[in-house]
């Protein structure tokens, strides 16, 4: 099981990680940076995005919406309260891209060049 578990967030992050770098990439280029500069700025974007987003995933409250009626003028707004499994898996999903976004983030610091860490 969690060997299972590692491939899948190990491909997960591969994922992630080269496809920030291959958008960061010509990007940075094209703006005349140095092919490290470009892909640290991109991990460090990318690092941050996805904090961000896991906080506000983990934050995300009891109650879900349901039904229709949820665009921003409709005056249906049914709602339901989670139940168990949902929570969890709003807190397992929070858990997995907030460490995303933080191994993201020192990939970035490691690779910036104008710093040096040891």
């Amino acid at each position: 099981m969690y060997r299972a578990a590692a491939r899948r967030f190990s491909l997960l992050l591969l994922a992630v990680v080269g496809g920030s770098a291959l958008l960061a990439l010509p990007l940075g280029l094209l703006l005349g940076a140095s092919v490290a500069r470009s892909v640290s700025v991109g991990w460090y974007i990318a690092g941050s995005t996805l904090l961000l987003l896991g906080f506000f995933v983990g934050n995300r409250g009891a109650a879900r919406p349901e039904g229709e009626g949820w665009f921003a003028f409709s005056t249906r707004r049914n709602v339901r309260w989670a139940d168990a499994d949902e929570q969890h898996e709003s807190i397992s999903l929070s858990a997995v891209v907030v460490t995303l976004g933080f191994v993201l983030l020192v990939l970035g610091a490691a690779a910036d060049t104008r710093y040096n860490l040891f």
